[in-house]
């Protein structure tokens, strides 16, 4: 049963109980601070000024978006080779030569000075990036038959793709 002596205890926590629930109700009610705009959340960059070759393009329904910059890009992954396509056009226009030392990246501004190493032995050149592609899955660059060749790819080779100092013509 409820004796007076739990009505007197109960009657002196209640304006704490009500602070408490109060406070409580307040703070669901705040919002959080605005927070400064991430880089996922920053403006889209400005294509306007970028020869057609380096701006966004759409290949098998996905879209695809050329840095801007090539500074300090330095990427591993599967090269693969190309040279069947002989005499027809590269993205920036030339005619693409299989036995050339040139090559195709999805995203590098072109043109790009690169230098390819065939991870599995150590072997590496010197590209200028002038077309788009490999539009394969996983692929992180294609090679003209000739570089592919002096560097020993055949098919698939694990390589480190990094940007050459476009000045100096080394990292």
């Amino acid at each position: 049963m409820f004796n007076h002596l739990d009505y007197d205890m109960a009657s002196k926590k209640l304006p704490h109980l009500r602070i408490l629930s109060s406070i409580l109700l307040l703070a669901g009610c705040a919002s959080e601070p605005p927070l400064p705009p991430s880089d996922s959340q920053a403006q889209v960059p400005s294509y306007r000024d970028q020869a057609v070759y380096n701006q966004p393009y759409t290949v098998k329904g996905k879209t695809y978006f050329p840095l801007l910059s090539r500074q300090g890009y330095r990427e591993v992954g599967l090269a693969s080779w190309y040279g069947a396509e002989s005499g027809g056009r590269t993205a920036n226009g030339n005619r693409f030569k299989p036995n050339g030392l040139t090559a195709a990246h999805k995203t590098l501004p072109i043109p790009s000075k690169v230098r390819v190493t065939n991870l599995a032995n150590g072997r590496h050149i010197d590209v200028t990036v002038n077309d788009r592609g490999p539009f394969v899955d996983a692929r992180l660059i294609d090679l003209s038959r000739g570089a592919a060749k002096r560097i020993g790819v055949n098919g698939l080779a694990q390589v480190s793709v990094e940007v050459l100092d476009a000045a100096s013509g080394s990292n």
